[in-house]
């Protein structure tokens, strides 16, 4: 028995130190949040984090960070730069599963759920071409300024994450009313100083955090290479030109073309914005090297417009309208017939060449006594039929003071 003893003590004593070692660092990722170590009983933060453990050993949790393996170190070096403790990376985890293609009910998107007015307060552009709150980089630094300035505010981290859910606005008024800013009175359900959802997401953070910095629980599932992620990838931020493709750059560099759009998710279409000379678009890292070696820009590239249909127009006089054939509106838009809609949004491939003359060249003819379809085609050196298809008009009777749309 006293061999066996001591057989067993270091086996013991290993147990003990990795549970010390775990526990320390549970305190100290309490600690970052400015939350005391007792908060590790919480029951509710508890019965989370066993429910949740139990779920994400069927891989919703781990798959969700393999997935965003790409830009984690990019999105903690950014937290870093503001000077946020890298552990809010879960606070996006709570928000959107690390997904920068998430959009709610409420109209929140991006990987930090940011609402419309609040992204464009923290300079994210949102118009026909881009909504940046889905910009992995430009959304994490939004994010960083307005979790730094939520924490100048109130003076702790754990506060910040809670102002980031129910507003500064009501989080103040919470503190006020209860006489105190610590977070068990904060959270008490009766009085219900906050709101239950931001009771339920202070702890969901932490809970998430304490998963995913579980090293024994990673070493023991397929997923223990995310233990190394910080150093083995990240991603690059490259400029490209007005209307610059997608696609084209994918056939350039070899990037999977998903794989670019999974990257690139605040771009609406497969092209950067046409108003801007350049433009920033996001590729792995390792593709660096490639795309210096092998990025050109090509002056003969096609830009692009939006167009939104309105009454009366058809594809063949949106095609004379901006110069190109009505069969490659309905190819580029992925048409199957030429039938539109009112307030349809059409991408049209403009040629770069005739990108500066003046695209809107229509004008509306009055129909005079003596006037034919035929003597209005010829002296507008158009033909009848084009003057049909512009105005939906069956035969070639025409009434005197009937307005024409011409498109020479």
């Amino acid at each position: 028995m006293k061999y066996l003893l001591l057989l067993l003590l270091p086996i013991f004593l290993s147990a003990n130190l990795t549970y010390e070692n775990n526990s320390n660092k549970e305190i100290a990722l309490l600690e970052s949040f400015d939350i005391e170590s007792s908060f590790l009983y919480d029951p509710i933060m508890n019965d989370m984090r066993t429910k949740n453990t139990s779920k994400y050993r069927d891989k919703h949790f781990f798959k969700a960070m393999d997935e965003a393996y790409l830009f984690i170190p990019s999105v903690k070096n950014i937290l870093a730069e503001y000077g946020v403790p890298p552990e809010f990376l879960y606070l996006a985890m709570a928000e959107s599963n690390f997904s920068n293609k998430a959009y709610s009910s409420k109209k929140a998107s991006g990987l930090w759920q940011f609402m419309p007015q609040t992204g464009k307060l923290y300079g994210l552009r949102i118009d026909e071409y881009v909504d940046e709150r889905r910009d992995l980089i430009k959304s994490t630094r939004a994010a960083a300024k307005y979790l730094s300035n939520l924490h100048k505010r109130f003076g702790k981290w754990y506060l910040a994450a809670i102002a980031y859910n129910c507003g500064g606005g009501r989080l103040n008024y919470a503190i006020k009313k209860a006489g105190t800013d610590d977070l068990t009175v904060l959270l008490d359900p009766k009085m219900m100083y906050i709101p239950k959802e931001s009771r339920l997401y202070i702890r969901k953070i932490i809970a998430l955090a304490l998963i995913g910095n579980d090293e024994e629980f990673l070493l023991n599932s397929e997923y223990a290479h995310l233990l190394n992620r910080a150093n083995a990838y990240s991603v690059s931020t490259v400029t490209l030109e007005s209307g610059a493709s997608l696609k084209r750059l994918s056939k350039l560099v070899g990037i999977p073309l998903e794989e670019l759009k999974k990257l690139n998710r605040h771009l609406k279409y497969d092209f950067v914005p046409p108003y801007s000379k350049q433009y920033n678009v996001y590729i792995p890292y390792i593709k660096l090297t490639e795309f210096k070696q092998k990025y050109y820009e090509d002056k003969m590239q096609n830009i692009y417009k939006v167009h939104v249909v309105t009454s009366g127009e058809n594809l063949y006089n949106i095609g004379l309208k901006y110069g190109v054939s009505y069969r490659v509106i309905m190819d580029f838009n992925r048409l199957k017939n030429a039938r539109l809609s009112l307030a349809q949004k059409l991408v049209i491939p403009i040629e770069r060449k005739i990108q500066n003359k003046k695209i809107d060249s229509k004008f509306y003819y009055m129909v005079k006594k003596g006037d034919t379809l035929d003597s209005i085609a010829k002296s507008h050196k158009i033909s009848i039929k084009d003057i049909q298809l512009q105005n939906n008009l069956n035969g070639s009777l025409v009434k005197i003071g009937e307005r024409l749309k011409i498109n020479e």
